[in-house]
């Protein structure tokens, strides 16, 4: 792997390479991020439990004297720059990947934090596109990180992770929660982040796993969230609950336990939003039991319920498909393996594994050889480390 001294001389080169010599060009990365448990959870009013990782986005900026927008990215070389400008921010289909970076611009604006002068910005990602590991929230804290850093504003890292949450929302129209801008923008190294996505308290927890390997596999099944049934998930979840408030009064599906669930489930009047609440439900409580089993020492608990949660979302939640049941299923049969479970929203992207150092290479080769088997393609493996947030390389 390149060193990152290399890496930005060659950002920097390819940037001048598209936009030119000359001017304050600075260099930038944020990380992609993997969600260790508590899956569905966050727009629910439940704890998540995600870490920052090593692999992310890097950019390469220079502010520019007029209010054009020129963006180009190294992975989708053959959309070539793309023009927009600070007037008149608004979504079109046809600029592609740069809505992402756009949004950005139109939500800090509406918080007080517009950018007085358009900007050149070269983008390269090493997250795989539609991969479930947040190369969109990547782009979008990355953007947040950009704008701070150039234009002298003063938010910190949890507003950063509200514009990008609130650009996902309300100029790409996905329903996403919190917690993928929020891991990406509050990310710290060797640590997971134990999130109350309800109130935004959160806590670093240690990630010390001696021997232990954290393996992402990818099934390389490309899924668009907002084209999915992200968004009709979370209003069967919005539906139920409102079923269950006509019983009693209940903040959100985050805030009641197993018990409580139980004892009211049957306001819920179809089987399937009562699935998909229980889901909401006991995942949340998993959560809890999970990052207070880690801090024990206890790994063998921890992905128990690493397991325990992938069968809620492929049975409940039903947003597991055909790819994530097999590549789970086949690395539950390795030895070594502590715990395995699909990771992100779900429909393709990726599942996240624990596994022993030394059987690392055995989950690699028995798994990928049962999903290129089972699917007729292969799938992709990737050893990663647990990184820190956004910032400025040079």
């Amino acid at each position: 792997m390149e060193n990152e001294k290399t890496t930005i001389e060659n950002l920097r080169k390819q940037f001048a390479d598209v936009f030119g010599d000359g001017g304050d060009v600075r260099v930038y990365f944020a990380p992609g991020r993997v969600n260790l448990i508590g899956e569905h959870t966050d727009y629910n009013g439940g704890h998540v439990f995600p870490c920052a990782l090593t692999i992310g986005t890097y950019a390469v900026a220079r502010k520019r004297d007029d209010r054009k927008l020129r963006m180009y990215s190294v992975n989708f070389p053959q959309s070539g720059v793309i023009e927009s400008s600070l007037d008149g921010l608004s979504y079109r289909a046809e600029d592609g990947w740069t809505n992402y970076p756009k949004g950005v611009l139109w939500a800090a604006a509406e918080r007080g934090f517009a950018a007085d002068r358009g900007l050149d910005i070269l983008y390269c990602g090493t997250i795989p596109n539609s991969s479930g590991l947040s190369s969109s929230a990547s782009i979008e804290v990355l953007t947040g990180e950009i704008l701070r850093d150039m234009f002298g504003f003063t938010y910190n890292g949890i507003t950063n992770a509200k514009i990008g949450q609130r650009a996902e929302n309300a100029f790409i129209g996905v329903n996403c929660g919190i917690m993928d801008q929020f891991a990406i923008a509050m990310g710290k190294k060797d640590h997971a982040i134990f999130l109350d996505t309800a109130t935004l308290a959160y806590e670093y927890a240690p990630i010390a796993m001696d021997g232990v390997k954290i393996v992402i596999m990818n099934t390389n099944h490309k899924r668009g969230l907002g084209e999915s049934k992200y968004n009709e998930r979370r209003a069967e979840c919005e539906e139920a609950l409102a079923e269950m408030q006509t019983a009693a009064a209940i903040p959100s599906l985050g805030a009641l336990t197993e018990a409580e669930f139980e004892a009211m489930a049957d306001a819920i009047a179809s089987p399937v939003r009562r699935r998909r609440a229980k889901h909401a439900v006991y995942e949340n409580r998993r959560t809890i039991r999970a990052v207070e089993a880690l801090k024990q020492g206890d790994l063998a608990e921890f992905g128990r319920l690493m397991n325990e949660s992938h069968v809620s979302l492929r049975d409940d939640y039903e947003v597991t498909g055909r790819e994530l049941d097999t590549l789970v299923e086949a690395a539950w049969k390795v030895p070594g393996v502590i715990g395995a479970r699909m990771t992100g929203a779900g429909f393709g992207g990726c599942a996240v594994c624990l596994v022993k150092e030394e059987n690392v290479e055995q989950l690699i080769r028995e798994v990928g050889e049962q999903y290129e088997r089972t699917i007729g393609y292969p799938a992709t493996f990737y050893v990663v480390e647990i990184g820190d947030g956004p910032g400025r390389l040079g």
